[in-house]
């Protein structure tokens, strides 16, 4: 463990709201000599769905759940009934519900990423230099790659590609 002060230290700051200082391979790659071979297997394996592994298992329940809860409000906004039950917590519905209400997507995207940091942040709040940090931090490493995988002209060509199917598709009855 000792050595893993200086790979903690060495890794750059990751923010909800800032740039993606590394990729996983590159965080990976200075994972590698710097722990043991057990711990290195489930960083290698880890997604944001994974439940293994030190504050990992804690992440999935809250991960799942808020998934869920997101679930559970598109489904009522659908007026389609949802019928898996979960461990409904507040401060979740709160944060699904301005996700739903977001005016895009991407904004969405931002106000779930902004709290899976800070509950990351609750989880690792009093380690330092251990198994919790290094898995907190992958795992953020994990949410920002998602979110710099949004590209907003890609996206809204697509939007608009698919919209004029469907006005074909209507023009067409």
């Amino acid at each position: 463990m000792a050595s893993y002060y200086y790979l903690i230290a060495s890794l750059p700051t990751l923010t909800a709201d800032g740039d993606l200082p590394l990729d996983y391979a590159a965080f990976l790659n200075m994972c590698k000599s710097n722990v043991s071979e057990a711990t290195y297997q489930l960083l290698e394996r880890l997604t944001l769905s994974s439940s293994e592994g030190p504050l990992v298992d804690e992440w999935s329940v809250f991960y799942g759940n808020l998934m869920r809860e997101l679930n559970y409000q598109r489904s009522l906004r659908l007026g389609k009934p949802y019928t898996r039950v979960y461990e409904k917590e507040p401060a979740s519905a709160s944060v699904a519900a301005s996700a739903i209400a977001a005016e895009n997507p991407l904004a969405a995207e931002r106000i779930l990423l902004d709290y899976e940091f800070k509950y990351l942040d609750s989880l690792v709040a009093l380690h330092t230099f251990d198994d919790y940090v290094l898995f907190g931090y992958a795992i953020k490493l994990k949410l920002l790659e998602r979110m710099h995988c949004f590209e907003h002209e890609k996206g809204k060509a697509e939007f608009q590609r698919l919209f004029e199917q469907v006005q074909q598709r209507v023009f067409s009855l």
